[in-house]
């Protein structure tokens, strides 16, 4: 967990706001016993998480694909190919959705606007360390062309069916 208790504070407004603007539908499947919380999300949302990607064409028809994410300062990021159909998808239009879903153990759904981190942004090292870690090697050694994405979130849910055995550490 690397988020600070600004970020959380951010992240669970953030949450309450989705929440609040959802539909009576998702209300009614992500009830407060099954809605995860800023905390809660960063407990959960550790190491690599499979994720969703959904992206638009320039004739605005939808594509997903499945990025390795990593939940960092309350913030998705992923890496890609620079040549992807993604990366070129939201250079044009960086407006995504990214849902992480475990089988019915969790759900995080989030909307927001992708940007993509250069070795100049302040943040940059901070992702290259910990990606570096977690894969044993830097993801921009892998081709000549990686990018760094971030998910800048408007929108996003944590839902578990069963909260208290998500929120119980694995043995």
């Amino acid at each position: 967990m690397k988020e600070t208790s600004e970020e959380l504070t951010e992240l669970q407004r953030l949450l309450d706001a989705a929440y609040g603007r959802s539909t009576e539908h998702l209300r009614a499947i992500i009830t407060d016993k099954r809605r995860l919380d800023a905390n809660d999300l960063a407990q959960v949302l550790t190491g690599l998480c499979t994720l969703n990607l959904a992206t638009v064409t320039a004739h605005n028809e939808p594509r997903i694909s499945a990025v390795d994410g990593h939940f960092l300062h309350a913030r998705w990021v992923f890496t890609t190919a620079g040549s992807a159909a993604k990366a070129q998808h939201l250079r044009v239009r960086p407006a995504a959705s990214i849902s992480y879903v475990d089988g019915e153990r969790i759900g995080v759904f989030s909307h927001g606007t992708v940007e993509f981190l250069t070795p100049e942004h302040p943040d940059f090292e901070e992702i290259e360390e910990h990606l570096t870690a977690h894969y044993g090697s830097s993801p921009s050694s892998w081709g000549p062309d990686i990018v760094y994405c971030r998910l800048q979130p408007h929108w996003m849910v944590g839902y578990a069916f069963d909260k208290a055995a998500v929120l119980t550490p694995r043995t």
